[in-house]
């Protein structure tokens, strides 16, 4: 085949893997995703580098970790008009982030074509990292009433639901004529909150007393209730920024299962996309030619432990679904004993192209899994880090993390959590200081350390 192979990597926003059929989920519909998995590789254990949108965007676009990629672990936002740290993040016009090589960049340096389509959420606009084509929301956060911007120009508002808007550019970019080949990252906002604000159909989807609830959202029989963060689940900053007075409501008996259907609901509105951009793939003669790469920047906690949102260092939080669909280049299957990694996909895709992989890249190349020579690599972990100021190692097996003392994210102190996860999938458990294990934990301890001496932070 003469002409390079186009990629696609379709990202969406909090989507945990456990709600996806193909990882197990008796209950969501996920046809699609589900499809995609069966043509393609699907890694059981895949998860974020850092379990919020920023660093994790960050680090799949640049291949490193968000100290290297940003010198920092959480989001960056910029105030709106009266100095509110608000939803918004618009992208600034220098280089404050990534300073090394981007996945956009190696491959306009190759000779693609490069789009970013949906939301951005990295504070260097992407203009500068790589991108020749550009159309991401203003403001993040919301699906309708949805400010855009396109080349880097003026936002303007457009009709209808984000999600479709942007699908429908989605299959206006695979439909044009050109004589390269491209790369598009295609950033798909829900099941991200505001779990409210979406079609009536998906809103209705789910009966909430027939959504599975994880063992862990029960503490002493209680299932976990926040009236906060409900409302934030909903309406996210039009509540806890704007305080819009249809937000400041719970309906009579919401509750986790409720909230639990709408994210279930937001999910296969995902899955619908998805659908869609393989449908356009198909009809534009580009699938047998067209390298897709599905996954999440992180997961939800979802009441587990009785916390909400993300960024922490549970499964909950970091774990994600993670699919390369490619069966004219891959066979199609299921590995269970790699730990694979969001830094991993742009070594990975470039490598799959012929393209270069720049040096300062972090991750690791997973062809040799994907083409069948080996089941996992020497490497066999994966490093997280969070903006709570946790840092872990995830093995296939074994999850284990410690807090960071200082400002500078150093880590030398005594393991916090360490959970045999075939024993104890939902963190009921924690070893840490047990003395159980113990040739287990001095192991992991001994990597951890070692990845945190010698991984560098941003200047």
């Amino acid at each position: 085949m003469d002409k390079k192979p186009n990629v696609i990597v379709c990202i969406c926003d909090q989507l945990r893997a456990f709600e996806v059929g193909c990882y197990g989920n008796q209950v969501i519909r996920s046809p699609n995703i589900d499809k995609l998995a069966a043509e393609g590789v699907r890694f059981q254990h895949a998860v974020s580098t850092n379990p919020v949108c920023m660093p994790a965007r960050s680090s799949l676009i640049s291949g490193q970790y968000s100290r290297t990629c940003m010198g920092s672990l959480g989001n960056a936002s910029v105030p709106d008009e009266q100095g509110r740290p608000i939803v918004a993040s618009w992208p600034l016009q220098e280089r404050v982030h990534l300073p090394d090589p981007t996945v956009a960049e190696q491959f306009k340096g190759a000779g693609y074509d490069t789009a970013l389509i949906g939301k951005w959420h990295i504070h260097t606009a992407p203009e500068l990292v790589g991108f020749d084509y550009t159309l991401h929301p203003r403001v993040n956060h919301r699906h309708t009433g949805q400010d855009f911007v396109e080349n880097g120009g003026a936002p303007s508002v457009v009709d209808g639901f984000s999600v479709e808007y942007e699908l429908e550019n989605v299959l206006s970019y695979l439909s044009a004529d050109r004589d390269d080949s491209f790369f598009l990252y295609y950033s798909i906002s829900p099941p991200h909150m505001p779990l409210a604000d979406a079609p009536d159909e998906y809103l209705t989807m789910y009966d909430p007393d027939e959504v599975p609830l994880r063992p862990n959202v029960f503490q002493d029989g209680e299932m976990a209730y926040d009236e906060h963060w409900f409302k934030v689940y909903l309406w996210d900053f039009l509540f806890y920024s704007l305080k819009l007075p249809h937000t400041l409501e719970l309906t009579e008996g919401f509750d986790l299962r409720t909230m639990t259907a709408l994210y279930y609901g937001l999910t296969t509105w995902v899955d619908d996309m998805v659908g869609r951009m393989m449908e356009g793939l198909r009809e534009n003669g580009l699938l047998d030619n067209t390298i897709v790469v599905f996954t999440s920047d992180h997961g939800d906690n979802l009441g587990s432990h009785h916390r909400f949102n993300k960024g922490l260092l549970i499964e909950e939080s970091i774990r994600v679904p993670m699919i390369f669909h490619a069966p004219w280049l891959w066979q199609a299957g299921v590995n269970s004993l790699q730990v694979a990694q969001l830094i991993d996909i742009m070594p990975t895709v470039l490598e799959a192209s012929g393209c270069e992989v720049p040096y300062p890249v972090q991750g690791r190349d997973l062809t040799p899994i994907l083409t069948g020579e080996r089941q996992h690599l020497e490497e066999n972990w994966g490093f997280i880090e969070t903006s709570g100021g946790e840092i872990g190692i995830r093995t296939p097996t074994h999850l284990f993390g410690r807090r960071t003392p200082g400002s500078d994210g150093r880590s030398e102190q005594e393991s916090t959590s360490f959970f045999d996860l075939r024993n104890d999938p939902y963190e009921l458990n924690n070893l840490a200081g047990s003395g159980q294990q113990a040739n287990t934990s001095a192991e992991l301890d001994g990597l951890l350390t070692e990845w945190d001496r010698n991984t560098v932070w941003m200047k």
